[in-house]
């Protein structure tokens, strides 16, 4: 920002230190710069907090050398337009300002306030603050109070500041009743771009000047621009915070893409969804997935294929004792009915009515409902299943790197050089991105339509899969001196084959993807 804006003047980066110790995040498993892939076409830059502050700045500083207002006034606008410069300097140009600062909740700086808006002062030029009904005397040069023994006959003045401030709105509280109110909403609320005045009704956003002006805690303004810092990030379409725990760097693009980028803390997901990277899915079949596995939606398969509905008020009801009578337990309804037939129990057990008898197209049509289900619950248990299984077989594979660190440190003090051991890291590396575009694979399936190109894809997954787990399994034998040798040869001829298999099944689905192969169920 400019410099007569002081929020930021004593941000923390609060930026945690992505040392090289820990052996598992030298090379992350996933890091397409590491497998020679198109990250050098999408261009990126990882940000510390620091430079977060200094790119907004920036922003700012680019705005307001075009237009002439408030640096304050300018975070607001861009922040309303989500940090896009060119779509804020469009609206600026377009004739109607009035509209834009209203629509973003600030006073138009270029028109000077309603004679309404001046403060009420008293003839005892006093104010009051209509939140706490304290009466406060205004700002202004008063005589200086003379010291004992000084020239009555010369007087100085001072400025006294008085208790009441506002906005330029005309909104005036007392000092304390505004640190109070900021204090609420920053710290219980979490709210920092969002804070409106204090005035009941009045939508007009508080500026940085003022919040920094007002709030005298220090942790408080911490904690204000760090709301500010997280905002800039989170409502700008160029800006993702890495999603890993704990880390604190962003990742600033040119443009959105589906594309995998990599963090300084080794971290690599996919910018324009924040997940872990999932190819050969795309972002929108993954969301699904993901919010169908969050919302358990499947249970509702369950409760269809085990739970019939009252024939009179449709409530779901489980069966949970043998006998067939049923009561709907909804108090308004109280229907009896057979669990059976779903008819009315009233006739059961007259001679005229035929419970027993089999209707078999009714029977066909409940047989047909009752096994549709099942079939969709098993088709999605089989690919949520294994989807789980590489996940958690990725975890415990991820625990290798412990192991193997260990022995490669072993067979260095076994007269083998550092460079001789690399191999166990590299099959690791390996078997990990395996795993994790194995995981991926069965969300693309899932959505898939059979046709010839699914058939391929699925032989190639197969092979891939078949492929890692004998290297895995390779990797979990114990290795010693006497069996290295054979060892090393199986590992890297393994990880080699099921990189080239990878690498077969991923450029497979691009291509269907470029010649619009795949086709997806609902």
């Amino acid at each position: 920002m400019d410099s007569d804006d002081e929020s930021f003047e004593e941000h923390d980066s609060g930026n945690v230190s992505s040392g090289d110790d820990d052996f598992a995040m030298d090379v992350d498993i996933n890091n397409p710069r590491d497998r020679g892939q198109e990250t050098d076409e999408y261009p990126y830059d990882v940000l510390t907090t620091d430079e977060i502050v200094q790119h907004m700045v920036d922003c700012i500083k680019d705005v307001n050398s075009v237009v002439e207002i408030p640096a304050t006034i300018t975070r607001i606008l861009l922040n309303y337009f989500k940090w896009d410069k060119e779509k804020l300097m469009e609206r600026f140009y377009d004739g109607d300002q009035d509209k834009l600062f209203k629509d973003a909740h600030v006073i138009n700086p270029f028109r000077k306030p309603s004679l309404a808006l001046k403060p009420k002062i008293k003839k005892s030029r006093t104010e009051d603050c209509e939140i706490c009904y304290s009466t406060f005397p205004p700002s202004g040069f008063r005589v200086k109070v003379n010291k004992l023994g000084q020239d009555p006959s010369k007087v100085e003045m001072e400025y006294i500041e008085g208790m009441m401030t506002g906005l330029e709105c005309g909104h005036r509280f007392c000092t304390q009743c505004w640190q109070e109110y900021l204090t609420t909403k920053i710290v219980e609320e979490g709210l920092g771009q969002s804070i409106a005045c204090a005035a009941h009704g009045c939508d007009i956003l508080v500026d940085d000047v003022t919040v920094m002006r007002l709030v005298q805690d220090s942790r408080v303004r911490l904690k204000y621009q760090h709301l500010i810092t997280n905002s800039f990030v989170e409502c700008n379409r160029l800006l993702r915070w890495c999603p890993s725990a704990d880390c604190t760097y962003a990742i600033k693009v040119q443009y959105v893409d589906p594309r995998p980028v990599v963090c300084k803390c080794n971290h690599v997901f996919c910018f324009e969804c924040g997940e872990n990277w999932h190819d050969p899915v795309q972002c929108r079949l993954l969301k699904k997935w993901i919010k169908k596995c969050d919302d358990d939606s499947e249970t509702s398969n369950w409760i269809a294929a085990n739970t019939k509905e009252c024939p009179k008020c449709n409530v779901t009801i489980e069966k949970d004792g043998g006998c067939n009578h049923m009561v709907c337990k909804n108090q308004n309804c109280k229907h009896d009915f057979c669990w059976v037939c779903l008819g009315s129990w009233e006739p059961h057990g007259s001679s005229w009515y035929n419970c027993n008898r089999y209707d078999e197209d009714e029977a066909r049509a409940a047989r047909d409902a009752q096994e549709r289900l099942r079939s969709t619950l098993a088709r999605y248990l089989h690919y949520y299943n294994r989807y789980i299984n590489h996940m958690q077989s990725l975890k415990f594979e991820h625990k290798l790197y412990a192991a193997v660190k260990e022995k490669m440190e072993e067979m260095q003090q076994h007269n083998m050089s550092w460079i001789e051991v690399q191999f166990l890291k590299k099959a690791v590396d390996i078997l990990c991105q395996c795993r994790q575009t194995l995981m991926c694979t069965y969300v693309f399936a899932y959505y898939l339509k059979k046709n010839n190109q699914s058939q391929i894809f699925e032989e190639n997954q197969k092979d891939l899969e078949t492929a890692t787990e004998t290297l895995s399994e390779y990797l979990e034998r114990d290795i010693t001196s006497e069996n290295l040798a054979d060892i090393k040869q199986k590992v890297q001829d393994k990880y080699r084959y099921c990189e080239k298999r990878r690498k077969a099944l991923l450029d497979h689905v691009h291509e269907g993807y470029e010649k619009d192969w795949w086709e997806y169920t609902n």
